[in-house]
């Protein structure tokens, strides 16, 4: 059997756990991925073996606008100081799964800054989707381009390129041999190119033996993604809902018609399962009912799936987003 049906997850959020600055100035001024080793003895205690971490490459802001993809963000600290973590999570029986954000890449990405730079002689003009010369957009670049969720400093990636193909398959075989990652978690999976996928699971099985691929999806059939060719696996957001909404409303037909629905549907692989994460509101704050934090948690471990705990909550620490910042769910410190 693969590693990762019997995985037990711990979630981590670096920028946040380790209270990072919310700007990065490309100076590293602490290796603060150093703060995450003692967490390691209270992942093992938790009986988690597993864990995903991420994102974790040098960005602007919140780690999702990556600027490049094989250098550990300098608020973290460096390649070694990663490489040293990843080995001491291995040698207590811990695989590892880093968060590959490959739908879209941020404004300080060399191949986009050459884009800003030569425009229209840019050999990277195609690394993007719908870029318009002759547009502008709130940065004044006297172009335009499609983004993602509707915020330009999140530049889409053309996932039907063939250079865009071949980089991100170097990055991930770049991961694996400096790193020895076990798997990758990918951000905005429900988004992204099929056939794309289908190019990073022929990745995945050729660098190395059980390396997992796990995809962030929302809405829809799960199996349109999790199969025989494309991911192993997808964050269960359906069952999400119906843990904390069924014990809310005492409404404890959803989460039997959830499950039920969701058996009947998935015909490969186990979906990933949580109760909360760095996108949603902690699962403390969303119960009603305090009391139901232990049954939903019951719920979480013995329920078909793979269970994930995100760092913290284990702890009934409350999370919320206010006014649409999420900073308060990201981190379990208080500005």
């Amino acid at each position: 059997m693969n590693w990762y049906n019997n995985a037990v997850f711990y979630h981590i959020y670096p920028l946040g756990l380790t209270d990072s600055p919310k700007a990065n100035t490309y100076i590293q001024d602490k290796c603060r991925i150093k703060e995450l080793f003692p967490w390691i003895e209270h992942i093992k205690n938790l009986n988690c073996n597993a864990l995903y971490i991420g994102p974790l490459f040098e960005s602007a802001t919140h780690g999702y606008d990556t600027t490049d993809y094989k250098k550990l963000d300098s608020r973290l600290g460096t390649n070694d100081n990663l490489k040293e973590f990843v080995a001491y999570c291995h040698g207590n029986g811990i695989k590892v799964i880093f968060d590959g954000v490959f739908n879209h890449v941020g404004r300080d990405f060399f191949a986009f800054k050459d884009l800003l730079k030569n425009r229209e002689n840019s050999e990277y003009k195609d690394w993007f989707v719908n870029v318009n010369f002759v547009g502008n957009n709130e940065y004044n670049d006297h172009l335009s381009y499609e983004n993602w969720g509707g915020y330009n400093l999140l530049v889409k990636l053309n996932q039907k390129n063939e250079a865009v193909i071949n980089y991100i398959t170097d990055v991930i075989c770049f991961w694996v041999k400096e790193f020895d990652i076990d798997g990758i978690r990918l951000d905005a999976a429900d988004v992204l190119d099929f056939d794309f996928m289908k190019h990073l699971r022929q990745t995945a099985n050729n660098v190395k033996n059980d390396f997992w691929l796990m995809g962030e999806v929302i809405h829809g059939n799960y199996e349109r993604w999790a199969n025989e060719t494309t991911l192993h696996s997808v964050t269960n957001y359906q069952l999400h809902k119906a843990l904390y909404s069924g014990h809310n409303d005492q409404n404890y037909f959803e989460i039997a018609h959830t499950v039920k629905r969701l058996n009947d549907s998935l015909k490969t692989g186990m979906l990933y399962n949580f109760v909360d994460n760095h996108d949603v509101e902690r699962i403390y704050t969303k119960l009603k009912n305090k009391n139901h934090f232990v049954p939903v948690h019951i719920l979480l471990y013995t329920l078909p799936g793979i269970p994930s705990v995100y760092y913290g909550s284990e702890f009934g620490i409350e999370g919320r987003k206010e006014n649409g910042n999420d900073y308060f769910i990201k981190t379990i410190y208080k500005a």
